[in-house]
């Protein structure tokens, strides 16, 4: 990893109507959480985290890739996102920062993913099946405002996809009222071609308080009986309780 060189890259955040689903990224949502406005979705973040690695690593990143993200501060509708990388006790740390010394996400990125890890012990949640075309697409980031054309090209489905799709389980079968995604750790175990028929298998693993309720799942998207991508998912599931 150390001898390997990112390229920094910039854009403008953008909050996309999509994850209104949240309140908390509406304005309203946001403010009755504390925060001066909507806060743009971290999978929005990771997507802008995500321009280094496809660009230094192509396609190779999104068959045996992966990492470890952290969302630290909130980012806000219009807010100038600069991303870049940095070396920390021999590993790179791929950040995402605005008007502020400290970054607001950090990337731990993963250049060969070992094999899936077994769900580990805990409750099961509903299996989900969808298909990976728009808008879990090799297009997902292009709403963001971030055009790179790798995926599109390769017709496979973009790494962000998978938090997405994961936060969509926190949403539908854990989360009350305004909630937020806190980390990932994010496994990529082949290439995904659009329009593949994708299950996700998601079971909780831990639940616990720390600013909030908090849950942890695990979870395996799989295609036709293999494991296509692995994720342990974290977030803030309720707001409104801290005991």
């Amino acid at each position: 990893m150390s001898s390997v060189t990112y390229s920094p890259w910039s854009i403008e955040a953008t909050n996309l109507p999509v994850h209104a689903r949240n309140p908390i990224h509406t304005d309203e949502g946001g403010r009755t959480a504390g925060f001066p406005s909507a806060l743009v979705a971290g999978v929005t973040v990771y997507a802008y985290l995500c321009h280094l690695p496809l660009v230094t690593h192509g396609l190779a990143w999104v068959q045996h890739g992966g990492g470890e993200v952290r969302f630290k501060q909130p980012v806000f509708d219009h807010d100038h996102v600069a991303v870049s990388a940095r070396m920390s006790d021999d590993e790179t740390l791929i950040e995402a920062y605005t008007d502020s010394p400290r970054p607001r996400a950090v990337l731990r990125p993963i250049l060969n993913a070992d094999a899936a890890p077994a769900l580990r012990p805990g409750d099961d949640l509903d299996q989900v099946t969808i298909v990976a075309d728009t808008p879990y697409g090799a297009d997902y980031a292009v709403p963001a405002g971030d055009d790179l054309n790798l995926c599109r090209s390769a017709g496979v489905v973009h790494p962000a996809v998978w938090p997405d799709l994961a936060n969509d389980i926190m949403h539908k079968q854990l989360a009350r009222g305004s909630w937020v995604h806190t980390r990932s750790i994010i496994r990529h175990h082949r290439a995904v071609a659009v329009g593949s028929e994708i299950t996700i298998v998601p079971r909780v693993i831990e639940r616990f308080f720390a600013h909030g309720e908090r849950a942890i799942v695990d979870m395996h998207f799989m295609h036709n009986d293999d494991i296509v991508t692995s994720i342990e998912h974290e977030a803030i599931v309720n707001l409104s309780v801290t005991s």
